[in-house]
């Protein structure tokens, strides 16, 4: 084992050494792409393996098809359990172990890869816009022990109290304070990449300083005997459909990082480029919409925003988490799909606001798409809540970026 790790660090970095421009090219990879793809295929193997040393179980058992019916349209294959209650989902996940940069010990998930074969191997979504996060500073730079267990440089303290304050200017967002519960150090992000240039979207839940805001009764949710952790995950819409379930990680501002329960990791907005979402432009990023003053009226059906959800929070208990802004979303994940995939769990925000006139004339509700978003901003009624931030992007209705990458692996869409 000791060899074939020695070996594999060997190889991985040599290619880091590499140029390798031309593997960027998901559709036309030469023979380095091939190499990289092989030695990615070796890592997640060895990732594989530390899990089924640890759980006791192989990770192939959590995939088996029949787990997941076709109604319930889950993406992740090797999640061990989904709950569709839509008042309170959840999702239970495998749990990796490693070390962090504090040399403490770290449980972290795994939901995408950049490489096809890695992602089918491991029943995770597959992602091929992450290769645009290597070299970008963005990604953390991660090696495998003799054991096949990750080795972090960042690390996340997940001690601080998360707290936040509507803000005073007509509605709650953006607030007057925010201060996610987990901060992650300067070395720190979720979008990993291994010496072979395989880059994995992997996010701590747990280390000696706590666990991730979105554990839903905090340690009790996270079982390091059987290698296993449930999480909350977020309602909102795609293609008219509600239910569009996604996981919060983590958030390169503090103040979704704060509303959406993520860990606040600055280093992620060093990942390109904003603003770009199509296929051809080389973006890890994928463009949605958060509603920035929607209606605020908690017992409305057409309750959503992120101004409604910075006041569902307002409980002072501290126990329950915020309800969903119910953000806008393009598109689902398509993990059959090796080419022309534009899936990312990278989003980046472009902030919607219903104008002065919409308000005055009661024609706020609900947005469900991103047809009907174009068509609200094409009647005058919608814009871009943050219109001097980024660049306007025509893939979300024209729509101003609002620098804010939120990291979010999509789950499931029942149908």
């Amino acid at each position: 084992m000791k060899n074939q790790h020695a070996i594999l660090c060997f190889l991985g970095l040599f290619l880091l050494a590499l140029s390798c421009s031309k593997d960027d090219n998901p559709d036309t990879g030469p023979i380095d792409s091939q190499l990289i793809s092989t030695l990615a295929i070796q890592e997640a193997e060895q990732l594989m393996q530390s899990y089924e040393a640890d759980a006791g179980r192989a990770l192939h058992d959590e995939l088996e098809p029949s787990r997941f019916t076709d109604e319930q349209n889950v993406f992740i294959q090797n999640a061990i359990s989904i709950n569709l209650d839509h008042t309170a989902p959840t999702v239970t996940l495998p749990v990796f172990k490693g070390t962090d940069g504090n040399g403490d010990k770290v449980y972290y998930i795994i939901t995408e890869a950049s490489d096809f074969a890695v992602a089918r191997k491991m029943g995770i979504n597959y992602s091929p816009k992450l290769k645009y996060a290597r070299g970008s500073g963005g990604e953390q730079l991660v090696s495998l022990d003799s054991s096949g267990r990750m080795v972090f440089p960042g690390s996340v303290d997940f001690s601080p109290v998360r707290r936040i304050v509507p803000g005073t200017g007509g509605t709650a967002f953006p607030p007057s304070a925010a201060q996610p519960g987990a901060v992650g150090d300067a070395d720190y992000s979720p979008i990993i990449m291994l010496p072979s240039k395989l880059v994995l979207n992997a996010s701590p839940v747990k280390n000696p300083s706590g666990v991730h805001d979105r554990l839903p009764e905090g340690h009790q949710s996270i079982d390091t005997a059987l290698y296993q952790v449930t999480l909350q995950i977020l309602d909102g819409f795609q293609g008219g459909r509600a239910y569009y379930y996604h996981l919060v990680t983590d958030a390169y501002d503090q103040v979704p990082a704060t509303i959406e329960l993520g860990i606040y990791a600055p280093k992620l907005g060093q990942i390109p480029q904003f603003g770009q979402s199509s296929l051809d432009q080389e973006s890890a990023l994928l463009g949605f919409s958060p509603v920035g003053n929607g209606i605020d009226d908690l017992d409305s059906s057409h309750r959503q925003g992120l101004s409604s959800a910075i006041l569902s929070d307002q409980n002072g208990s501290g126990t329950m988490a915020p309800l969903d802004p119910i953000n806008v979303f393009p598109i689902e994940p398509a993990n059959g799909l090796e080419r022309n995939n534009n899936y990312s769990p990278l989003w980046d925000a472009h902030i919607s606001k219903w104008t002065d006139e919409a308000v005055r004339l009661g024609r706020q509700r609900r947005i469900t798409s991103f047809d009907d978003l174009e068509y609200l901003v094409h009647l005058g009624l919608v814009t871009s809540f943050t219109p001097n931030a980024g660049p306007a992007n025509q893939y979300v209705a024209g729509l101003n970026a609002s620098n804010a990458i939120i990291n979010c692996p999509v789950v499931a869409h029942p149908k």
